[in-house]
Protein backbone atom coordinates (compact mmCIF):
# COMPACT_ATOMS: atom_id res chain seq x y z
CA UNK A 1 0.00 0.00 0.00
CA UNK A 2 1.32 3.00 -0.63
CA UNK A 3 1.21 5.72 2.17
CA UNK A 4 1.70 9.88 1.99
CA UNK A 5 2.09 11.39 5.69
CA UNK A 6 2.40 15.03 5.26
CA UNK A 7 2.40 17.33 8.88
CA UNK A 8 3.09 20.88 8.83
CA UNK A 9 1.54 24.39 9.15
CA UNK A 10 0.52 24.87 5.61
CA UNK A 11 -3.99 24.86 4.89
CA UNK A 12 -5.26 21.55 3.48
CA UNK A 13 -6.40 21.48 0.55
CA UNK A 14 -7.44 18.18 -0.63
CA UNK A 15 -5.81 16.88 -3.52
CA UNK A 16 -8.05 16.23 -7.29
CA UNK A 17 -5.62 13.17 -8.25
CA UNK A 18 -5.94 11.28 -11.07
CA UNK A 19 -7.17 7.96 -9.75
CA UNK A 20 -5.79 4.63 -10.86
CA UNK A 21 -8.66 2.99 -13.07
CA UNK A 22 -8.38 -0.33 -10.57
CA UNK A 23 -9.58 2.10 -7.43
CA UNK A 24 -13.43 1.43 -7.22
CA UNK A 25 -14.06 3.65 -3.93
CA UNK A 26 -12.18 6.81 -2.60
CA UNK A 27 -12.76 7.01 1.30
CA UNK A 28 -12.31 10.40 2.88
CA UNK A 29 -12.72 12.29 6.06
CA UNK A 30 -11.66 15.91 6.67
CA UNK A 31 -11.91 17.18 10.36
CA UNK A 32 -12.86 20.72 10.87
CA UNK A 33 -12.34 22.79 13.68
CA UNK A 34 -15.70 23.60 15.16
CA UNK A 35 -16.48 27.36 16.82
CA UNK A 36 -16.85 25.64 20.58
CA UNK A 37 -14.36 23.49 22.78
CA UNK A 38 -15.71 22.12 26.36
CA UNK A 39 -18.95 24.37 25.85
CA UNK A 40 -17.19 27.47 25.09
CA UNK A 41 -16.45 29.67 22.26
CA UNK A 42 -13.36 28.93 20.57
CA UNK A 43 -12.38 30.95 17.71
CA UNK A 44 -9.26 28.35 16.81
CA UNK A 45 -7.41 25.69 17.99
CA UNK A 46 -3.44 25.07 18.36
CA UNK A 47 -1.92 22.00 17.50
CA UNK A 48 1.53 20.66 18.32
CA UNK A 49 3.09 17.17 16.88
CA UNK A 50 6.48 15.82 17.84
CA UNK A 51 6.67 14.75 13.68
CA UNK A 52 9.00 11.88 13.13
CA UNK A 53 7.35 10.13 15.94
CA UNK A 54 3.71 11.00 14.79
CA UNK A 55 4.48 10.00 10.61
CA UNK A 56 6.37 6.81 12.01
CA UNK A 57 3.21 5.97 14.48
CA UNK A 58 1.32 6.78 11.54
CA UNK A 59 2.72 4.86 8.94
CA UNK A 60 3.01 1.94 11.31
CA UNK A 61 -1.08 1.90 12.12
CA UNK A 62 -1.70 2.15 8.42
CA UNK A 63 0.24 -0.94 7.22
CA UNK A 64 -1.24 -2.76 10.65
CA UNK A 65 -4.55 -1.55 9.32
CA UNK A 66 -3.75 -2.47 5.82
CA UNK A 67 -3.27 -6.04 7.07
CA UNK A 68 -7.18 -6.33 7.50
CA UNK A 69 -8.08 -3.94 4.98
CA UNK A 70 -6.42 -4.23 1.86
CA UNK A 71 -6.46 -0.62 -0.15
CA UNK A 72 -4.06 0.63 -2.53
CA UNK A 73 -3.21 3.73 -1.07
CA UNK A 74 -3.55 6.31 1.78
CA UNK A 75 -2.69 10.02 2.16
CA UNK A 76 -2.91 11.48 5.53
CA UNK A 77 -2.68 15.17 5.82
CA UNK A 78 -2.59 17.16 9.52
CA UNK A 79 -2.15 21.21 10.37
CA UNK A 80 -0.15 21.93 12.95
CA UNK A 81 -0.05 25.46 14.77
CA UNK A 82 -2.89 27.58 14.75
CA UNK A 83 -6.47 26.53 13.18
CA UNK A 84 -9.58 28.71 12.78
CA UNK A 85 -12.54 27.77 13.25
CA UNK A 86 -14.15 25.88 9.71
CA UNK A 87 -10.37 25.03 9.08
CA UNK A 88 -9.33 21.34 8.38
CA UNK A 89 -7.13 20.47 11.15
CA UNK A 90 -6.70 16.88 9.38
CA UNK A 91 -7.61 15.25 5.78
CA UNK A 92 -7.20 11.17 4.93
CA UNK A 93 -7.86 10.12 1.55
CA UNK A 94 -8.08 5.82 0.97
CA UNK A 95 -8.13 4.58 -2.38
CA UNK A 96 -9.06 1.32 -2.66
CA UNK A 97 -10.94 -1.21 -5.00
CA UNK A 98 -13.82 -1.67 -2.97
CA UNK A 99 -15.96 0.29 -0.65
CA UNK A 100 -15.70 -1.79 2.69
CA UNK A 101 -11.80 -1.47 3.10
CA UNK A 102 -11.59 1.61 2.36
CA UNK A 103 -14.42 2.58 4.78
CA UNK A 104 -13.07 0.06 7.88
CA UNK A 105 -9.29 1.27 7.12
CA UNK A 106 -10.57 5.18 7.15
CA UNK A 107 -12.58 4.72 10.74
CA UNK A 108 -10.07 2.22 12.05
CA UNK A 109 -7.15 5.11 11.46
CA UNK A 110 -9.29 7.85 12.83
CA UNK A 111 -9.90 5.97 16.63
CA UNK A 112 -6.50 4.95 17.01
CA UNK A 113 -5.46 8.30 15.63
CA UNK A 114 -5.92 10.29 18.70
CA UNK A 115 -5.21 7.86 20.87
CA UNK A 116 -1.78 6.42 19.72
CA UNK A 117 -0.25 9.27 17.31
CA UNK A 118 1.77 12.44 19.36
CA UNK A 119 -0.32 15.10 18.00
CA UNK A 120 -1.39 17.33 20.61
CA UNK A 121 -4.21 20.06 20.67
CA UNK A 122 -2.49 22.56 23.02
CA UNK A 123 -4.40 25.68 23.55
CA UNK A 124 -7.83 27.19 21.92
CA UNK A 125 -8.16 30.60 21.60
CA UNK A 126 -10.83 32.19 23.02
CA UNK A 127 -14.33 33.48 20.48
Amino acid sequence: MQIEIIINDAVIIPPTDTIDSGIGALAEFTGLVRGEENDRPISALVYEAYQPMAETVMRRLLTELAAAHPCHSVRVQHRTGIIHVGEAAIHVAVHAKHRAPAFALLAAFMDRLKQDVPIWKIDTLPA
